[in-house]
């Protein structure tokens, strides 16, 4: 990682995919974090005092939302270890395993699959009527409107500038986790300094942006038109993608109609196509604009990208599942870093000085760079 100086403090960026359940992964990996954060700077350090724009879709936007709630009196603000118990606590309630679906003919007609109670009561106790604007730091999480058929950006800075985006927390994380078909979307109204209504119809932010590390890197100041990647540091972690492995060849799928493009051999070939997709354009994107700065190594990307099985279901709550989730999480801390090669856009282990890199190792080296950064940050 490059070293800031004081005169030339880097801005720093969390991201957090989308991806159910399978949120414990990163849950783990964000527990980790905080974990060399204490021990650099003692036991009250929390992941929001060290990054400028935490950004998150869908689960990751409730992971970003209970990471930056403000501190009730006397307390401290949640530690990143509540991220699993928010899952392990809630996750049964959200999805109950006697309701999941395990073909297309459980799947209701006219209604989601989930009422979508336990997730706003979830919302509801953690994030405790808070707004936007009243965020530990600049969160930004991507939602999509139904009736407007586009994409609506909360964050913190806006917020704090037009009233009528500035929304309970609650609401904006209840709707980007509102994955169609399977939870029912959110309807709720704001006002601006004229009493006028604003009206919002919301689904699940992964409509827009799975990944939302670009739309993180949007939030941040600008010196003149363009962004200076040499002055970041982003860290973008996924909540898994299946294994690679030979799919669906054409012969195939010219034999589908929507039933097969939506559900075969117990997966969806079409949202696995466009999430996989999503997820590998924007790490190659972003991957490309910080090497032509060279700053390649500002940016670190820690994705699982060989989930099979029970852990590719995003509402499979059950305990062996969310046990094996969590264990998922700590074996990719020992995995070799892998960084996208942007000749073959295939994932590469990355070595330095002839040995292998792991994301545990990464991730120390990123906690130190976050450390120092946060001290001048706050220096007189």
């Amino acid at each position: 990682m490059a070293t800031p100086s004081a005169a030339n403090r880097m801005v720093t960026v969390l991201s957090v995919d989308g991806g159910g359940m399978r949120g414990l992964i990163p849950g783990t990996i964000l527990a980790f974090l905080e974990q060399q954060l204490q021990e650099l700077d003692g036991p009250d350090a929390r992941i929001a005092d060290y990054f400028d724009v935490v950004a998150g879709t869908s689960t990751g936007g409730l992971i970003s939302a209970v990471l930056n709630v403000p501190a009730a009196d006397g307390d401290q603000p949640y530690p990143a270890r509540e991220i699993n118990t928010f899952y392990y606590n809630y996750g049964p309630l959200i999805f109950p395993p006697d309701q999941r679906p395990t073909s297309i003919e459980d799947f209701p007609l006219n209604r989601p699959v989930y009422d979508g109670v336990a997730l706003r009561e979830a919302a509801n106790t953690y994030l405790q009527g808070i707004t936007m604007s009243q965020t530990l730091t600049n969160v930004v999480i991507p939602t999509f409107d139904m009736k407007l058929l586009q994409p609506v950006i909360f964050s913190t800075n806006d917020a704090k500038s037009d009233v009528s985006s500035n929304a309970l927390l609650a609401d904006v994380s209840v709707s980007t986790a509102s994955a169609p078909i399977y939870l029912p979307a959110q309807k709720f109204t704001t006002q601006d300094t004229g009493n006028r209504l604003r009206e919002f119809n919301l689904v699940d932010g992964g409509v827009a942006a799975v990944n939302p590390t670009l739309v993180a890197m949007d939030s941040v100041p600008k010196q003149g038109e363009a962004l200076d990647y040499s002055k970041l540091l982003v860290l973008s972690l996924g909540c898994g993608e299946a294994k690679f492995e030979p799919k669906y060849d054409a012969d195939l799928v010219n034999k589908w109609g929507l039933i097969n493009w939506m559900f075969y051999q117990n997966g969806s070939p079409l949202l696995q196509s466009l999430t996989t997709a999503s997820f590998d354009m924007v790490d190659f994107h972003i991957a490309a604009r910080f090497k032509s700065f060279g700053s390649d190594k500002n940016y670190l990307r820690i994705q699982e990208t060989n989930l099979t099985g029970d852990a590719l279901h995003f509402d499979l709550a059950t305990k062996e599942n969310m046990d094996n989730l969590v264990q998922i999480g700590q074996n990719l801390l020992n995995k070799p870093l892998s960084r996208v090669n942007l000749e073959t856009r295939r994932f590469e282990k990355v070595e330095e000085e002839g040995l292998i890199v792991t994301n545990r190792d990464a991730l120390v080296q990123f906690a130190r760079m976050l450390s120092l950064n946060r001290k001048l940050r706050v220096a007189p």
